[in-house]
């Protein structure tokens, strides 16, 4: 019997060895201590509302959809039956197809709605629309110009809002970076971040996040360009609450040197063209280049949220092997399955958690 029962454990062993091996680099097969994280029911709006174990989970539902939908081939009807209102003041590329594609891939019914195609806070009431959307499918995703907007419909809504992104953050946008940051090192913790450009919505939840993930953070904006003093002051609060360092300067030499991952993005979002000129002349000398990478690490990478612009980073960088853009676009599609997953469903992933 002995004999037998060592044989079993042993057979158990190597399988469990092989499974192991054919894992994505980055998981781990510890105790899944992020198991009683549950996110359903939740609205997302900013990554300062969510916790450490609140974001690595949704990474790691995230990363586990890639996984066995990509690369396993199975098919996860997981939001049959349910729809989701897609509310866009402001176009996008990756923000309408990943979110598109990644919810009728689930199973789900998404329908775009354009300024055109909705009364919101024009005709109607943000109120009222939140009310009547409430009645009508299961979740909003709402892309707007101003973050007030997205609080009224969180505020008179019965249903999950995602922010799709609006004038003070882009939280959808940072859950894609650090996936693929995690997927490109193996892990976060310890790494470090440098933003070089405007102190926009994608640097503040930048700076929500960073280091409740263990990551370093290092800002270089134009004077007069600077991210929010109410985001500064909550960052360097979560930067000394988890032993992170935050450094803010007007030098993206200074904000390079010793980095990981350099980051920008456009410098003239939609609705400051007027302010194009100007920004143009003030951004002098932020462009990324490989002299700027000369003073990070030796395995430093790049990424952008797109569009790109050549101002604000050259060919020589942005095609070369150490950008990360498209994978970064990509997992755009990912992680807002793993959101919309998470907060419709009671899912739990079915690999291993990832490493942080």
């Amino acid at each position: 019997m002995a004999t037998k029962l060592l044989s079993a454990n042993c057979t158990v062993f190597k399988c469990l060895k092989t499974f192991q091996s054919s894992l994505p680099r980055g998981f781990s097969t510890g105790v899944a201590s992020l198991g009683s994280v549950n996110l359903k029911g939740r609205s997302f709006l900013t990554l300062k509302d969510f916790s450490s174990d609140e974001i690595k989970r949704l990474l790691w539902v995230s990363r586990d959809l890639k996984h066995r939908i990509k690369h396993e081939k199975q098919y996860l009807p997981l939001l049959q039956g349910k729809s989701i209102a897609m509310i866009f003041e402001k176009r996008s590329t990756r923000t309408r197809m990943s979110t598109e594609t990644g919810f009728a891939l689930l199973g789900g019914h998404p329908c775009f709605l354009t300024s055109q195609d909705i009364h919101l806070g024009v005709n109607e009431s943000s109120t009222d629309t939140a009310r009547v959307l409430s009645g009508l499918c299961d979740i909003v995703l709402a892309r707007v110009y101003s973050h007030s907007t997205l609080e009224e419909l969180v505020k008179e809504g019965s249903i999950p809002i995602i922010n799709g992104l609006s004038d003070l953050y882009h939280p959808i946008q940072i859950l894609a970076d650090f996936l693929t940051l995690q997927e490109h090192y193996g892990s976060l913790s310890g790494l470090t971040v440098s933003w070089i450009g405007d102190g926009n919505n994608v640097l503040h939840s930048f700076m929500m996040t960073a280091a409740k993930l263990g990551v370093h953070l290092k800002i270089a904006t134009p004077k007069g360009y600077e991210p929010d003093r109410s985001v500064i002051q909550e960052a360097q609060r979560l930067s000394k609450e988890h032993g992170t360092q935050l450094i803010l300067t007007s030098d993206p030499m200074e904000a390079a040197h010793g980095s990981n991952v350099l980051v920008t993005d456009t410098w003239v979002s939609m609705g400051q063209e007027e302010e194009k000129k100007k920004r143009l002349i003030d951004f002098g000398g932020y462009q990324i280049t490989m002299k700027t990478g000369s003073v990070a690490k030796p395995d430093w990478t790049f990424l952008h949220c797109l569009p790109r612009k050549m101002e604000e980073v050259d060919d020589q960088v942005f095609y070369s092997s150490r950008s990360l853009v498209f994978p970064e676009a990509e997992n755009r599609k990912w992680t807002i399955m793993g959101l919309m997953v998470s907060l419709l469903t009671d899912y739990s992933p079915q690999i291993p958690m990832l490493k942080f």
